[in-house]
């Protein structure tokens, strides 16, 4: 016989509990642009948002494919420089592998951020040999990622309200 497992309103209430457990609000107080210039502090940032995820799901084993990372990859890019303030696609990959354990090549990966730029919502600064990224339309960036997060959880709570017919 299958264990009963919680129901779908049960895990959203431990999502959203999890995730305003650190002091946010209901509203996503979310701020764009910080410029923390240590990228060992992005990193330690990036492992507590990931620990606040896999706390509120009733299981221990998450993991993206890369396949997820590719469909998602401008809200991810989007998140990512958001954290760092301005960043380089050089410690994007990084990020993207150190969180995720994707590995996606560069052809994968400039082409979108490239794509971000001509789109007006990243600007780019040209370095001596890199180019930084940094958010230009905020507006967008939280609209994007609002409606992305939406999608994703109802798929999940559709999927979820599911399994007990299985």
């Amino acid at each position: 016989m299958r264990e009963q497992s919680p129901n779908t309103k049960s895990v959203l209430e431990q999502f959203s509990s999890a995730a305003t457990a650190a002091g946010q609000s209901a509203q996503y107080d979310i701020t764009i642009g910080t410029t923390k210039e240590d990228s060992r502090a992005v990193e330690r940032e990036l492992d507590e948002l990931m620990a606040e995820v896999t706390s509120a799901l009733p299981t221990d084993d998450v993991q993206f494919d890369d396949a997820i990372i590719k469909e998602n990859l401008d809200e991810i890019l989007l998140m990512l420089i958001s954290l760092h303030g301005e960043t380089h696609g050089k410690e994007l990959l990084s990020d993207l592998t150190h969180l995720f354990g994707a590995q996606l090549s560069p052809g994968t990966v400039y082409p979108s951020l490239h794509e971000l730029e001509d789109e007006g919502v990243l600007s780019m600064h040209a370095k001596v040999r890199t180019k930084e990224y940094a958010i230009a339309d905020e507006d967008y960036v939280r609209t994007t990622v609002e409606q992305t997060m939406l999608q994703h959880l109802a798929f999940g709570l559709l999927l979820y309200a599911f399994l007990p017919r299985l």
